[in-house]
């Protein structure tokens, strides 16, 4: 018997038959293969996710890859048999924000897989077809399960638009920050750094790319072209703003706690520092995400460190919380 997960209410859940619901009018039916559990979904089971971002009773899950069994009127019979992964904002596609390929930005509201829409957890996945993205025929899925948080990156990548040749930097050492490190060393830099605070990711971070690791409790250089930050907290903030030279390119990609004291405008105006930030990934950053895995260049699979049945989803989310250094990223299948 096929299986979901079921968060019923903050810190209620049941594991329960799932049925499939056959697509519609522009849907497509996906077999999902593997999904990932990030800070979000914990926050989902906890109740602490922001008002207006979750909606219970609710089947959680926006990071997973899977394959297309079936689809609706309207969607290329083409499309039934590939290896697939999709965005999870359900944009209504007619808006300005919309328009202008913003579609994490729709002013019609937030409405996202996983948290507001059944998500992943489950054994399928009926969603429109417009959000898949096809992936090679040779792909790995349980690799391909990390590209949401690798498409998130991405649109940090595209919007640092960093060059050949420049210094660049990477605070936080969790999925998001070797994502970026990933991204950045695929486009030739002249340095890479990357700063955090835990030693044993030093390893991975070189593997990845890195030409120079410290952590933040050490004397840091400064003059960096860019820096993309990851780590989600206001001093990893001020961390990357330190780092750059007059006129560098900050990518905020981190959501601190509410409140949280963030960078001084003195500074930012001073040194003529550009400031961006991310808020998920809109299109054109999983288009780039797509290729950059299809061509090799992006190697999720060793941030990946337990797999485990969707039944065990209580034991996944307490993984996921520990605070262990062994746990990376924690896959739950179907």
């Amino acid at each position: 018997m096929s299986s979901q997960v079921l968060v019923e209410a903050p810190g209620v859940h049941r594991v329960e038959a799932h049925t499939p619901r056959e697509p519609g009018p522009g849907e497509a039916l996906v077999a999902v293969h593997a999904v990932g559990i990030c800070g979000s979904d914990r926050e989902v089971y906890q109740g602490n996710r922001p008002e207006g971002y979750v909606r219970y009773p609710l089947v959680p899950g926006h990071e997973w890859s899977g394959t297309v069994t079936a689809v609706g009127a309207g969607v290329p019979g083409s499309l039934a048999g590939r290896k697939v992964v999709g965005e999870g904002f359900r944009n209504c596609q007619v808006c300005d924000r919309c328009h202008a390929g913003e579609t994490t930005l729709c002013t019609a509201g937030y409405e996202e897989t996983g948290f507001t829409r059944p998500g992943a957890m489950a054994a399928t996945l009926t969603l429109p077809a417009r959000l898949l993205h096809v992936l090679p025929d040779d792909a790995d899925l349980t690799a391909a399960a990390l590209l949401e948080p690798a498409a998130c990156i991405a649109a940090a990548a595209l919007k640092a638009n960093a060059r050949p040749g420049e210094r660049v930097a990477v605070v936080g050492t969790g999925t998001l920050g070797m994502f970026a490190v990933q991204f950045l060393a695929a486009g030739s830099p002249a340095e890479l750094l990357v700063v955090g605070t835990r030693n044993d990711r030093e390893a991975l971070a070189r593997r990845f790319g890195a030409s120079d690791f410290r952590l933040r409790s050490q004397e840091l250089p400064a003059g960096f072209d860019v820096v993309i930050e990851t780590a989600g907290s206001a001093s990893a903030a001020r961390t990357a703003a330190a780092l750059l030279r007059r006129g560098g390119r900050l990518v905020l990609t981190g959501i601190p706690a509410p409140g949280a004291d963030g960078l001084d405008p003195t500074d930012l105006v001073v040194r003529q520092l550009e400031v961006h930030t991310v808020f998920g990934a809109p299109p054109d950053a999983w288009a780039h995400t797509v290729r950059v895995f299809g061509a090799g260049l992006l190697d999720p699979l060793p941030l990946v460190t337990h797999e485990v049945p969707l039944t065990d989803f209580p034991r996944a989310i307490e993984l996921v919380g520990a605070g262990d250094p062994a746990v990376g990223k924690v896959l739950l299948r179907p």
